[in-house]
């Protein structure tokens, strides 16, 4: 007696085993009541029709057709499959040991010409590693992943402050979204300084500030920043050397313990800055205004103006206690009602200025040029041993 497994046309699911008696038409009975269908011709799994049942032998796999065609089973199966949704299912991705939850669509639908959707878009294909939890391992970057699957799950590209958006250029080649790497390096060749020589904008400048910790220096070394609109901006420990800073507005800007040496600072208006500790050594700051500055620290850090060019600047009513003026030229300088407590003044060039109100309580002036200086109104004595000229 000969066995055979029934399965309706196109599917592979809820078989039958029936014995072979009698003609073919005794078995298309048979199918038609253990299926459930009206069974009008059989096929074997390859599609070929039986039409003599002499031709099947035992345990063979046979398809009932009502009359219809043969159906692959297995194609079936993968429509069936997609019809309801099977890139709707949900996949846990291990990436660098950070556990991201999504769907298959996500992964798929939005660059199907990426790696992860050709990771994914059939179960298994790739043979993916999965850890003991069932996710998928992937070795990459979490944090430079992130903003890709989000990229995937809406469209949009957002980068949360401090990650660096050239790790996520990276990761986005890897994994062949090329669309997503084309905004990506648009975004990096906007936020990159002009490769020419015309000034700095404040809003290109704040843009670098907010990429930049406050515990680390940012190096503006040489860069163009004249005509700029900086006032109140936190630029604490930037190095300015040799920067141009003409003409800029720095009103009420933090400048503790930045370096300007030999920057120019011509012309600029630097009212009640804060420029405690900070570094000017040989700077420009010819006509500029420095009106109400705290170069004064309280942790006994000194400001350093050593051969700074002063001339004709505004620093009335300053805080400068300790600072150091060593031969600075402040010729025609306003320095009225300045604490200039213990400031290194030996050397400095001090002709027509006017110092009215000033303490300059041991102060060292000591080789100072003093032709022409205002001294009205002195806080404290003014010493012969403080100045020999």
């Amino acid at each position: 007696m000969r066995r055979v497994t029934l399965f309706v046309n196109g599917t592979s699911k809820n078989g039958k085993v029936v014995a072979v008696y009698g003609t073919l038409s005794d078995l298309l009975s048979v199918a038609s009541n253990k299926l459930g269908i009206k069974a009008s011709c059989l096929y074997n799994g390859k599609g070929g029709l039986i039409d003599d049942i002499a031709l099947i032998r035992d345990d063979d796999v046979l398809y009932v057709s009502e009359g219809d065609p043969f159906i692959d089973p297995q194609s079936e199966a993968r429509v069936t499959s997609d019809q309801h949704g099977a890139h709707t299912d949900w996949l846990t991705l291990n990436i660098g040991g950070r556990l991201f939850t999504t769907t298959r669509s996500t992964l798929v639908s939005k660059e199907p010409e990426s790696m992860l959707a050709h990771m994914f878009r059939e179960k298994d294909v790739w043979g993916n590693k999965q850890d003991n939890h069932g996710a998928y391992l992937i070795d990459r970057s979490p944090e430079y992943f992130e903003p890709i699957l989000n990229y995937l799950r809406h469209g949009q590209l957002i980068v949360n402050e401090g990650i660096n958006i050239r790790g996520v250029l990276e990761e986005a080649r890897f994994f062949g979204i090329e669309q997503l790497a084309e905004q990506l390096e648009v975004v990096i060749k906007n936020s990159q300084p002009p490769e020419d020589h015309s000034p700095i904008s404040r809003k290109e400048f704040v843009r670098f500030l907010l990429a930049t910790s406050t515990k680390s220096e940012l190096r503006c070394q040489g860069l163009n920043f004249s005509g700029a609109d900086l006032s109140r901006l936190d630029l604490r420990y930037i190095n300015f050397k040799m920067a141009n800073l003409s003409r800029c507005n720095l009103t009420h800007a933090n400048l503790c313990c930045s370096n300007l040496e030999r920057a120019d600072l011509s012309g600029a208006n630097m009212d009640g800055a804060n420029l405690q500790g900070v570094k000017m050594l040989c700077c420009n700051a010819e006509g500029a205004s420095l009106k109400g500055c705290n170069f004064e620290d309280p942790s006994g850090l000194k400001a350093n103006l050593e051969g700074a060019n002063l001339k004709g600047v505004d620093m009335e009513g300053s805080q400068m206690t300790g600072v150091n003026l060593r031969v600075a030229t402040l010729k025609n300088a306003k320095l009225k009602n300045c604490n200039l407590r213990g400031a290194t003044l030996a050397g400095t060039d001090l002709e027509n200025c006017d110092l009215s109100g000033c303490d300059l309580q041991e102060a060292n002036l000591r080789g100072s040029n003093v032709k022409g200086a205002i001294f009205e109104e002195m806080l404290t004595p003014l010493h012969m041993s403080q100045s020999v000229r």
